[in-house]
């Protein structure tokens, strides 16, 4: 047995820890650029403690998914005000704008030069500027790493800047940050933290590790997503997504992902469609794609029993098969009535290129099975 676990120097996790960001930021540098979504009320506490701290700052505020130009954008603005630290605020946008930032700063040239698929894939040389990473949502696991996604519209991909020198100096998780997330914004996360809890516990990378995170997780999201959904303000439900969402990013940091994120790439990358809420419409239909080729090519895989294990999880019920799991997911998706992929502009026309896409997707080597282009099509018409 061999296997590696890579995480955030430090977690900070509980009610109320935000308060501590100041405090920690200030072990850090004493220059910080504050990476937030611009519609955060806490956006300008943070800035106001980080000053009564003794921290000079300037701020760039991300609206919207990242893009390569967003991370040019922020480095610039970073070395210009010669900050020495780095501090994320908000959903997996601003943390994936904060990461990128942080890990261009200190190094010589373009992001492009180190990004994979559309770019040179050059590996980082020089580790992160120090960042704290604060998360707002439950769901994207950003804040524990190592990777940072951004879209480039000019390619019409997702794609990701990544490398063990990204990872946060402190991840700093309060779960109370989330309790105003509205209930669209609330699901499409959540599915996203339970597609980065089920991915990594079937990867052939699992270790013994990452599949303790992922049950913990399981258990937390599938008794707690929908609570959370109807029941923002609902502290124990707040705090088990909290707590799931970290569980999925620390396992699939160091077990990897699969198709449903394969996927979710180029379609991210082709169309307005919000990544979490995408995730919840293909995971479904990955298990049952999955569940049908490995029976078909690879009936002694240890993936087979992984996928009756998680429904048993999800469900409660002894008995439960991966079908069941499936129906559990396809279910959460109903209730919380997530739209389908046609309603972001999606057809069977696109079908075809986007499943070529998602063939060159990192995340598609985690996947327990090779799926063929014509099998990545099912999945997407299933979501349609």
């Amino acid at each position: 047995m061999r296997f590696e676990f890579a995480a955030a120097g430090r977690i900070v996790f509980g009610d109320g820890v935000f308060a501590q960001a100041a405090p920690l930021a200030r072990e850090l540098g004493r220059r910080a650029l504050v990476v937030a979504d611009r519609a955060l009320a806490c956006a300008g506490g943070l800035l106001v403690a980080l000053g009564d701290r003794g921290i000079e700052t300037a701020a760039f505020f991300v609206e919207g998914e990242p893009t390569v130009e967003t991370a040019r954008r922020g480095a610039a603005l970073c070395r210009d005000a010669a900050c020495d630290l780095v501090v994320g605020l908000g959903g997996g946008s601003a943390l994936d704008a904060a990461k990128a930032v942080a890990a261009l700063v200190p190094n010589e040239g373009d992001v492009l030069d180190y990004l994979e698929v559309i770019g040179g894939g050059r590996p980082l040389v020089r580790r992160s500027l120090p960042t704290v990473a604060i998360p707002t949502t439950a769901g994207t696991g950003s804040e524990v790493t190592r990777n940072a996604v951004l879209k480039s519209p000019e390619h019409g991909v997702k794609v990701s800047l990544r490398s063990a020198l990204m990872l946060p100096a402190v991840a700093l998780i309060d779960p109370e940050l989330s309790r105003t997330l509205p209930p669209a914004a609330t699901a499409a996360t959540g599915l996203d933290a339970l597609a980065q809890l089920v991915e990594p516990y079937v990867s052939p990378r699992a270790s013994p590790l990452t599949d303790a995170l992922c049950r913990e997780g399981l258990a937390r999201a599938a008794r707690s997503l929908r609570r959370a959904f109807e029941q923002g303000d609902d502290p124990a439900a707040r705090r088990d997504m909290a707590l799931g969402s970290l569980c999925g990013g620390l396992a699939l940091a160091n077990a990897g992902l699969g198709a449903v994120h394969g996927l979710a790439a180029p379609l991210g990358g082709l169309f307005p469609a919000p990544h979490g809420a995408v995730c919840g419409l293909l995971l479904p239909h990955v298990i049952d794609a999955n569940v049908r080729a490995l029976r078909e090519r690879e009936p002694g895989s240890p993936a087979l029993v992984r996928y009756d294990e998680i429904a048993r999880i999800v469900t409660g019920a002894p008995t439960a098969s991966a079908a069941d799991g499936a129906g559990f997911m396809a279910e959460l998706v109903q209730l919380m009535r997530v739209p389908p992929l046609s309603s972001y502009g999606i057809a069977e026309r696109d079908i075809a290129a986007v499943a070529a896409q998602a063939q060159q997707s990192s995340s598609m080597k985690g996947n327990p099975v090779a799926l063929r282009d014509d099998e990545l099509g099912r999945i997407l018409r299933a979501a349609l």
